[in-house]
């Protein structure tokens, strides 16, 4: 009985969200939303703004966004349902899978895992890029690059941010189960949550990705101008311009369907995802993940000491403070470390909340749960070209703001 209230109303606060959200002031992102949960639901909703602003639609907490970095953390626990089936090994080579050798230039000896992509401890760097590749064209050929490689520091030795670790873990989801990754994800995680989310369009429907939330930056949109239908490629082409997913081969080019960054979610859905972690594996009667999982996902596989590791994405801007990560898992990111010279308490409270962060064009984005006082949130703001810096941490005042609800 509790869990059916708790449901309608969480389905009241969406249709009041959807009916009745703010405009945003001068200067301020272009839309907001923030979801709080708990382990039985929703347990209140704040929007402002519009998921289209040349439409004036205003923007509700059913509407899916490109919701950035916190894709790795989904796209996790679709890895982790695979070494539960036996499909994969985190310690294993991941070049077994992928059928060619991925080594780093330096340390020929020390081989890739699963573990390492997850946990950015790799030695790869996002020097040579990771999103350019185009669906007829082979990803492993960028890591030909020294760019793409930490000449100073051995696999598993050094935290460093690297994307490129991610369309990689997919290319072996791939080759390892036959299936194109955003299809495997569908089976593994998003359908079996009933959630209306996919990895870039394809695998979505038509009405979820009419509902698209624009991303814009300065004032232009750039990524998700669906205007009220579903995009007639929505991954990157072919060389030639071409989009024909027929094409597609196992392990090839996974960049395109965006495993580290190219989720579209709404804020509603992904607190079902917080919900699973509040859960250990399980939400709403369905079980996911085991215990053991969920825990091997929040670690820490490493935390900052001596200097063992860069604590901000290098191609990250906005958050250029040292100390944004101190701690991590897989794709697990846990908050109020309290290492020396860490500035990963957005809330200012000295929670140890775990979760994910998300940044990309002009979206910045938090999925954190407190899983002792079985809570959590999601938020996301649209828009943000220049962010103030934030005043307790190395995150922006906007997401301190988000964070912590104010």
């Amino acid at each position: 009985a509790m869990r059916l209230t708790v449901c309608i109303v969480a389905a009241l606060l969406l249709v009041a969200t959807s009916m009745h959200a703010a405009e945003p002031t001068p200067g301020s992102p272009t839309a907001r939303v923030r979801v709080a949960f708990d382990r039985d639901g929703i347990t209140s909703t704040r929007t402002e703004g519009y998921a289209d602003p040349a439409s004036k639609r205003a923007i509700t907490v059913a509407d899916p966004v490109r919701i950035a970095s916190i894709s790795k953390l989904v796209l996790t626990i679709g890895v982790m349902r695979l070494v539960e089936q036996g499909k994969l090994d985190l310690d294993a080579d991941v070049s077994d899978t992928l059928g060619w050798t991925l080594r780093n230039p330096t340390f020929p000896n020390d081989r890739i895992t699963l573990r390492l992509l997850l946990s950015h401890t790799s030695s790869l760097t996002d020097g040579a890029g990771y999103w350019q590749v185009p669906l007829d064209g082979e990803f492993k050929e960028l890591l030909d690059d020294p760019k793409a490689w930490d000449a100073q520091h051995a696999p598993g030795t050094y935290w460093r941010y690297a994307n490129v670790g991610f369309p990689l873990i997919g290319a072996v989801m791939e080759r390892a189960t036959g299936e194109r990754m955003d299809l495997l994800m569908q089976r593994l995680v998003i359908k079996p949550l009933g959630l209306h989310a996919c990895y870039s369009w394809p695998s979505c429907d038509e009405a979820t990705a009419a509902r698209a939330v624009v991303l814009y930056r300065e004032g232009k949109p750039i990524v998700d101008d669906n205007q009220g239908k579903k995009p007639a490629c929505g991954i990157t082409k072919a060389s030639d311009g071409s989009c024909d997913l027929s094409t597609w081969q196992a392990g090839k080019s996974t960049n395109v369907f965006g495993p580290q960054g190219g989720l579209r979610i709404s804020a509603a859905d992904l607190s079902k995802i917080g919900r699973l972690l509040l859960g250990d594996g399980k939400v709403d009667g369905v079980r996911l993940l085991t215990p053991a999982s969920v825990q091997a996902m929040i670690g820490p596989q490493w935390q900052l000491k001596d200097g063992n590791g860069l604590t901000i994405e290098e191609d990250d801007p906005i958050r250029a403070t040292k100390g944004f990560t101190c701690r991590y898992g897989l794709a697990v990111h846990t908050l109020a470390s309290g290492l020396p010279d860490c500035g990963d308490d957005p809330v200012g409270d000295g929670v140890q909340r775990i979760g994910h962060s998300g940044n990309a064009y002009g979206l910045l984005a938090g999925l954190w749960v407190d899983r002792k006082a079985e809570t959590g949130v999601v938020y996301f703001s649209t828009g943000n070209d220049t962010p103030e810096p934030g005043a307790r941490s190395a995150f922006s005042r906007i997401e301190e703001d988000n964070a912590a609800g104010r």
